[in-house]
């Protein structure tokens, strides 16, 4: 969409104020709707990469875009408007409401016939699903979209803030995981990764670092978590993504607490998660708080975990995290058990955990509840009254 360089120059945002158009006349002319249209996609598309998905001005900038996309009837950027209004409120909101706007994305793209629109579509399906705890849902969607590339012929848009296919084969990677595939979830995840690296796409390396980091955080590996931190940190800091540069702090410092090195882990996760808040980002918290939790855990500070915990279980069911309610409940079982509080309440978290576990037929979950009941049930048998137990994490 060619803007005039000359008129470009005259263009400004009311005092900083994204969104609110300031027009220098310029011969007389008025800014035409696709040059503002250009003006609005733009700075959504770069407040994004470098503030983070939880950027107001960029949702700000794509809900003005969406009138002009509608009166130029142009299909390809609506789809952009409605992506960038979906991520913000991924991020920042109820996951239904996701649903709600992903849903309209898909209802656009059935009506064109462009792979890449489809694809993306089938994106932000599978990813809100994925955050929903409904695993079997996030993968399929995703492996459609994999088969879709896979056919060849799909290109990119500039105009994206993730390469689609790269998103799909993460979020596919991570739904394998729940539903017992580790092997495929390896392999798809590190297909991703290499993709990423193929496009030079530095957002999609970082959500596949990121999400690369979690599945070695699910396997206690905490080398490779540190690795992959070091890595998102560096690449971060490189092009200013300031929301990503949190997320690889507190990897960092989980990679730390989890190696015995309790009180740095703990000071770089409140740093990383004091960094996430600022960002306005909701979606993400409770799971980085849980982090927060086991090195608390680590450090035999179990009422402050326990405290952690509880602020984490607030947030994920005020905004519908439920991908991380199995995770949650395991977690507070072990908190509870380790300050010996009553045996009603260390049951029902655990009850609770392997009832969403199964619910959600996320069979690793279910393994790991399993696993640490069996384990407190054989403390238990031998402990005398009013003992606290040490439960494992894993």
């Amino acid at each position: 969409m060619p803007l005039k360089p000359l008129l470009y120059r005259e263009i400004q945002f009311e005092h900083g104020r994204w969104g609110s158009l300031v027009e220098t006349a310029f011969e007389g002319q008025s800014l035409p709707a696709e040059d503002q249209l250009f003006i609005y996609v733009q700075p959504g598309l770069y407040l994004t990469t470098t503030r983070g998905v939880g950027a107001a001005e960029a949702r700000i900038c794509y809900e003005r875009a969406e009138p002009l996309c509608h009166s130029l009837n142009d299909a390809r950027l609506l789809y952009v408007a409605l992506m960038g209004q979906w991520r913000y409120i991924l991020m920042t909101d109820k996951q239904s409401a996701a649903m709600q706007i992903a849903e309209r994305v898909h209802t656009l793209t059935q009506q064109q016939n462009d792979a890449t629109l489809t694809i993306g579509a089938y994106r932000a399906l599978s990813c809100t699903l994925l955050l929903l705890g409904d695993f079997e849902s996030g993968l399929q969607y995703a492996m459609r979209a994999v088969q879709i590339w896979r056919s060849g012929g799909v290109q990119s848009y500039a105009e994206e803030h993730y390469t689609p296919i790269v998103n799909c084969m993460i979020y596919a990677a991570m739904c394998k995981w729940h539903l017992g595939e580790i092997v495929s979830c390896h392999t798809m995840m590190g297909e991703g990764m290499s993709l990423a690296k193929r496009l030079n796409d530095k957002n999609s390396l970082a959500l596949a670092l990121q999400n690369t980091a979690t599945a070695a955080i699910n396997e206690r590996d905490p080398g490779k978590v540190k690795r992959l931190a070091s890595e998102l940190i560096e690449l971060s800091t490189r092009h200013n993504f300031s929301f990503w540069l949190t997320v690889g702090t507190m990897f960092r410092g989980w990679a730390c607490s989890a190696s015995g090195e309790t009180v740095e882990g703990i000071a770089w996760i409140e740093q990383g998660i004091k960094g996430f808040r600022s960002s306005g980002t909701v979606t993400g918290l409770p799971y980085f708080l849980s982090l927060k939790a086991e090195a608390l855990y680590l450090a035999e500070r179990a009422p402050e975990a326990l405290d952690a915990i509880n602020e984490a279980q607030s947030l994920a069911e005020r905004y519908e995290q439920r991908y991380v309610f199995s995770r949650l409940h395991r977690l507070r079982a072990v908190f509870l058990a380790a300050i010996g509080a009553d045996e009603a309440q260390i049951e029902a978290s655990f009850c609770e955990a392997l009832r969403i576990a199964k619910e959600q037929k996320s069979v690793s979950l279910e393994k790991r509840a399993e696993a640490t009941y069996a384990e407190y049930r054989r403390q238990k048998a031998s402990a005398s009254e009013g003992h606290g137990f040490r439960l494992p994490l894993c």
